[in-house]
């Protein structure tokens, strides 16, 4: 009998491990057991000017940390320049904080992937990929680090009160986009995320069974009246990716992203959904934007923020819905922009 039992429990842990081996590389899952409350996230931090705001994110106690890119200000095809960068960073007081108390996950943009406005064409992106794996955290032996790309899922919480947090790479494989005099053209055909990435991100939207999906990147999804990158300079990708939100039946889907040096919350409305799709870009750490004009946004919510700043969602578990609520918070924990929304 003994024998017998030992078997079972072999081939039990056996199946176990299998499974484990099955799961997609770039997916990963906390066993925690008590939901998350509070997921903090920033971009555009210049290593080599004050960093302010870590002390006032660390007091916020954010059970998650995401960064939308512009992590560094690399700006260089040398490698040994990017590493620089990032320890900067990762000997800054305040970050090293963070990282000892939160899970820390993110994605880049074009400074930190090392080219300004770059995609698929920068030729070190698989020496940039090693080195942004290696600030962020990630395993050495993480599957994760044999893609293409630096696109990652997580989710937390127990089932019924989960936040799956999907990082998209709109760098490695984006086709090019021209500028003239100052003002980024239209790539009509261009793509932006590479048709590996666009088949892993249907298959998480698609698959999830979390209560909110958070879709992060580096650059604005929604704004297009902006003259700067988005992805409205890529309109086929822009389509693409709302009308796979909406036919995918995800749940309380949301979108970060950063870049812009300044914060905004936008909100849309689209066919076959149920519910509004909003967007928070928290834009900079470090610097912002401190001019006098107010770009125009017809799906800006609220105003347009242009003070140092950093964005935290906060999640409120209700029986029948859950309540979400946006903020953009500013040095001395002062709130800039707010808004909440009920899923």
């Amino acid at each position: 009998m003994l024998k017998t039992y030992r078997s079972i429990k072999l081939l039990l842990g056996l199946l176990l491990v299998l499974n484990a081996c099955q799961q997609p590389a770039t997916v990963s899952t906390s066993n925690a057991q008590e939901p998350i409350t509070k997921l903090a996230f920033g971009s555009c931090n210049r290593q080599d000017l004050p960093q302010p705001l870590w002390s006032v994110i660390n007091n916020n106690d954010p059970d998650v940390w995401v960064w939308l890119g512009d992590n560094i200000y690399g700006d260089s095809d040398t490698m040994a320049v990017l590493q620089r960068k990032y320890n900067m960073v990762l000997q800054e007081p305040g970050y090293k904080e963070l990282q000892a108390d939160t899970k820390i996950i993110g994605v880049w943009d074009d400074h930190d992937y090392g080219k300004n406005d770059a995609g698929k064409e920068f030729k070190m992106k698989e020496e940039s990929e090693k080195l942004f794996w290696d600030f962020i955290g990630e395993p050495a032996n993480s599957p994760r680090r044999q893609q293409e790309g630096v696109y990652s899922a997580h989710t937390y919480g127990p089932e019924g009160k989960q936040v799956k947090v999907i990082l998209l790479d709109s760098r490695y494989n984006r086709d090019s986009l021209e500028r003239i005099n100052g003002v980024y053209q239209v790539n009509a055909t261009g793509d932006m995320l590479g048709e590996e990435q666009w088949q892993w991100l249907e298959k998480q939207l698609r698959e999830s069974k979390a209560a909110i999906n958070i879709i992060g990147n580096g650059i604005q999804v929604l704004p297009e009246e902006q003259v700067y990158e988005k992805w409205g300079n890529f309109p086929k990708s822009r389509e693409r990716l709302l009308k796979l939100i909406a036919d995918s039946g995800a749940k309380g889907v949301m979108l970060l992203s950063g870049d812009r040096h300044i914060a905004e919350i936008s909100k849309t409305n689209l066919p076959g959904m149920s519910y509004p799709l909003y967007e928070i870009t928290s834009s900079g750490l470090t610097h912002v934007y401190r001019g006098d004009s107010i770009e125009p946004n017809k799906y800006r919510v609220g105003n347009l923020v242009k003070q140092l700043n950093f964005g935290l969602l906060y999640f409120n578990w209700g029986k029948e819905n859950t309540q979400v609520r946006m903020v953009i918070k500013g040095e001395g924990d002062k709130t800039l922009l707010e808004k909440t929304v009920t899923y």
